[in-house]
């Protein structure tokens, strides 16, 4: 199953592989935009049924990781249309995925300013800068201002990302950056329309969603989410949570989004309180919509998740960094090639564009 085509609403994917989300920090210009490299980078990997490309703030004040591309100025809508034209010429299907990282940012990317979050509560941890590893600092808390412009500026991305080329766009409300720093009871104390309860900490999505669904159409939005993650960004799992996610996974059945994301466990949460550790088994059930699973997959376990009913399509990560022929070797049970983690944060070719792919005249058939 994992190599038939799939019908994602009115797009045809050539399988059910999808190229997960991967920051990589190779737009190292003043412009932060997408570059010939990152074009030839996704173009390698076209093969993949669908790629999402790696995190693209949707503002200045979004940011928070050296030279990650935006989506936000003409110069980087004419960036990522390099990526697009590319991956388009070699038969793929690229979605952009769109990213506030709130109060995982640091003052150093924002002009001396601190990042906003729903709460003015540090996540303590070490926030990677242009001048080095630094302890992250106390955000400051979102006036509704400040949220109605975030809503704006995700409207706004999602318009950018139509005009760069991009066939559909990722809200990224998960692993948590900002949109999940307001689903989450530890990161969201507000007792105004958007904390308190499930339905307010969760409004914020529908807000953008229902923003972004006026400039493009709503069957090319997806959305990711991260149920479990704990010990992550400076989050946990509360008893809260999962009904948070739960409210949030069936409204969606509301909007006829193009799928929706969503990512097993990054850790073992088995003897975690109040923690899933089968998120596709509990949200299958939910989610009436086209259904992406993520996390840790091999090809056979791929082909078990599909055949059991349990996801519609399935995304790698790490596999695609060094194997931009992916696609092929596990068609072929051919062995992956190990990515180098010193160079997934670099800047030039070594560890992006150089990985070497198998050339069918050197598979033995038989």
């Amino acid at each position: 199953m994992l190599f038939e085509p799939y019908q994602l609403d009115d797009i045809l994917l050539q399988n059910r592989i999808v190229m997960a989300p991967l920051t990589r920090g190779r737009a190292a210009n003043s412009q932060h935009k997408a570059n010939e490299l990152i074009a030839d980078y996704y173009r390698q990997r076209a093969t993949a049924g669908l790629i999402i490309t790696e995190g693209s703030q949707i503002s200045p004040m979004g940011v928070g990781y050296s030279n990650t591309p935006g989506i936000y100025s003409q110069e980087q809508i004419a960036g990522w249309r390099l990526t697009t034209d590319a991956v388009h010429a070699a038969e793929g299907k690229i979605f952009i995925q769109l990213w506030h990282v709130g109060r995982m940012s640091h003052p150093d990317f924002l002009n001396g300013e601190l990042p906003l979050a729903p709460s003015a509560i540090n996540p303590d941890v070490i926030v990677r800068t242009p001048s080095g590893k630094k302890t992250s600092v106390t955000p400051r808390e979102m006036t509704i201002a400040d949220i109605q412009q975030v809503i704006t500026d995700f409207a706004q991305a999602a318009a950018n990302a139509v005009e760069a080329g991009f066939d559909g766009v990722e809200i990224h409300s998960s692993n948590g950056y900002l949109l999940h720093q307001f689903f989450a009871p530890d990161t969201n104390k507000r007792t105004d329309q958007y904390g308190g309860n499930i339905t307010n900490r969760a409004r914020l999505l529908f807000e953008v969603l229902d923003a972004m669904k006026e400039k493009i159409p709503v069957n090319r939005i997806g959305v990711r989410l991260n149920p479990s993650a704990h010990q992550v960004q400076g989050l946990k799992i509360e008893q809260e949570t999962l009904p948070t996610f739960d409210y949030i996974i069936n409204r969606l059945n509301d909007y006829n989004l193009a799928y929706l994301h969503l990512s097993e466990p990054y850790n073992d949460v088995s003897e975690v309180p109040f923690a899933e550790p089968r998120i596709a088994q509990r949200y299958r059930p939910v989610y009436k919509g086209n259904l992406m699973i993520n996390r840790g997959f091999t090809s056979e376990k791929a082909n078990r998740i599909l055949e059991d009913g349990l996801a519609d399509l399935v995304a790698f990560g790490v596999p695609f960094i060094a194997n931009p022929d992916l696609v092929y070797r596990m068609q072929h049970q051919l062995p992956l090639a190990a990515a180098d983690p010193a160079t997934y944060y670099t800047t030039g070719e070594s560890g992006f564009t150089d990985y070497p792919v198998f050339h069918p005249a050197t598979v033995n058939h038989q």
